[in-house]
């Protein structure tokens, strides 16, 4: 019996499988962390440049705001 349990505790160490998980959840979990570091720190800027587009597209001239996303898109 304690053969066997060795034996098994011994194959538990070899395998790195648990081990290779563990650390692909840690580099997706930093990387969403990343980019939702920066869509937030570009958020206005992405709204801004979006509803310019959409005045562009519908034929209007867009006037920037003085804060981020504060603009009007005009005639």
């Amino acid at each position: 019996m304690r053969s066997i349990l060795s034996s098994f505790a011994a194959r538990l160490r070899r395998d790195q499988r648990g081990a290779t998980a563990v650390e692909y959840g840690i580099m997706v979990s930093l990387i969403a962390v990343v980019i939702i570091v920066a869509v937030t720190m570009l958020g206005g800027t992405l709204t801004d440049t979006f509803t310019q587009v959409q005045c562009s597209v519908s034929g209007g001239s867009y006037t920037a705001g003085a804060d981020a996303g504060g603009g009007t898109c005009g005639p």
